[in-house]
């Protein structure tokens, strides 16, 4: 029987199948407003059909939350403290901008309401008065007392009454998700958990039916940690999934370089949209804690990513001053870039990697690319500055991983994938002293094989 992976990105989907003779098929097929869709076409495309396990990873619950498409949460806490999102932390990113902007929280203070009762490190306080809990109306709601790591009575019995008097809403307790101390952390990642719960559960839904209706098994969802979740358990807790793809990328490179040899190794993962890089220490991907996305801490295991929003499908413009900038908006995959033929008329990337001639006149799925498009669009720019700027963006980011992180990249190899990564790589390890670059025969779909 067949392994199934498919890894669906900002601009493409991709799709690996491992046959029992161990042939490897790939299928690279542009992402589809309706994520599932892209899904079964990239499987259908690599000639699924006898699978006997389907790993997926998806960017579903990453989209929603920073495009601000989740549910209508509410938020619970103890009373006094039920302003938690709202007062965040007091330490700054930057330091001495004294009115930097933060990301308005997921739950409005009109939907954010306290409950009585105080638990302590020790025990409790309080008792919980539950009559004291508001009547409200939500899609998903957000429960957190304070120290109900410590002792989970309180917030279970909350979240009970909350689901018993809204049996149609989504009610999440922070115990279920993070039973950790920090209180603020705790809040966030449940909070972002209730508000992605209604939109990925839909999502699974969907995906199940239709994978059944191909007669493909009920798929795995990738976790953030590298691991794999169930349908179920993804929908139930969404937000274990939030890096998905990306850390099926770090999986399949770490595996790849302890076969080639190499227990230490930076992965280099550079898409059409975003580039995600991390360390490999010992032939495993290193792990964080805790990580920020969108601006909201997330208090769940996780492959210890950097993300730049640069890409091959990122547009290259000129700032007021006439100096080059690469991305962050990207031109995806509809229209794409300009050489794609799809009406995309804005310079990117990949545009200036053609008209160096540093890629061929057909891409893999049969996309043809037109090099005078992309002339025309890098009218007045030049396209070997505009790589010299993405690259330092990909230097920035490599440095981040291991030279701030006390490693020396010299000491470790670079492995090269996702659509752009080995055309940038060697340019990179050329910087940086790295003398080995992997670059895998399926660099393209290496986070589906992962």
């Amino acid at each position: 029987m067949a392994i199934l992976g498919v890894d669906v990105g900002g601009t493409f989907t991709d799709a690996v199948l491992l046959t029992d003779e161990n042939e490897l098929r790939t299928a690279k097929i542009p992402t589809a407003p309706r994520q599932e869709e892209s899904v079964l076409a990239a499987a259908a495309a690599v000639g699924a059909d006898e699978v006997e396990r389907f790993a997926h990873g998806t960017t579903v619950a990453t989209n929603a939350l920073l495009e601000r498409k989740g549910a209508r949460t509410a938020f619970v806490g103890t009373e006094g403290f039920e302003h938690l999102l709202h007062l965040r932390r007091q330490n700054r990113a930057e330091l001495y901008r004294l009115c930097a902007d933060h990301p308005a929280p997921l739950v409005p203070l009109e939907r954010c309401f306290g409950v009585r009762e105080r638990t302590g490190p020790d025990g409790v306080i309080a008792p919980l008065e539950l009559d004291s809990l508001p009547e409200f109306v939500a899609e998903a709601v957000a429960v957190c007392l304070l120290f109900s790591f410590r002792d989970l009575n309180h917030e279970r019995a909350v979240a009970a009454e909350l689901r018993r008097r809204l049996p149609g809403a989504r009610v999440v307790a922070s115990h279920e998700v993070s039973p950790e101390f920090r209180e603020y952390e705790r809040a966030s990642t449940t909070a972002v958990d209730a508000y992605l719960g209604p939109v990925v559960a839909r999502y699974l839904e969907g995906l199940g039916e239709g994978a059944a209706a191909a007669g493909l098994p009920e798929p795995l969802v990738m976790r953030s940690s590298g691991g794999v979740a169930s349908l179920e358990e993804a929908a139930a807790h969404p937000a274990v999934a939030l890096l998905s793809g990306p850390a099926a990328g770090t999986v399949g490179a770490a595996l790849l370089a302890c076969r080639s040899g190499f227990q230490n190794a930076i992965s280099f993962d550079m898409g059409g949209t975003s580039t995600d890089v991390s360390l490999i220490v010992g032939g495993r991907a290193s792990l964080a804690a805790e990580r920020e996305i969108g601006g909201f801490p997330l208090r769940l295991p996780a492959v210890d990513l950097h993300t730049v929003g640069a890409g091959g499908g990122s547009i290259v413009w000129l700032d007021s001053g006439g100096a080059i900038r690469v991305g962050p908006e990207s031109a995806g995959a509809d229209p794409g870039p300009a050489c794609y033929g799809r009406g995309g008329t804005r310079p990117t990337v990949t545009d200036a990697n053609l008209l160096l001639g540093r890629l061929p006149a057909e891409l893999a799925g049969g996309i043809e690319l037109d090099g005078e498009a992309a002339a025309r669009a890098f009218d007045g720019i030049d396209p070997a500055s505009a790589l010299e700027v993405v690259n330092a963006e990909m230097l920035r980011a490599l440095r981040v991983v291991s030279v701030e992180r006390g490693h020396d990249p010299r000491e470790f190899a670079l492995v090269a994938f996702g659509g752009a990564g080995p055309l940038h790589a060697c340019a990179l390890a050329d910087e940086l002293e790295i003398g080995t670059v992997l670059v895998p025969a399926a660099a393209g779909v290496l986070s589906a094989l992962g």
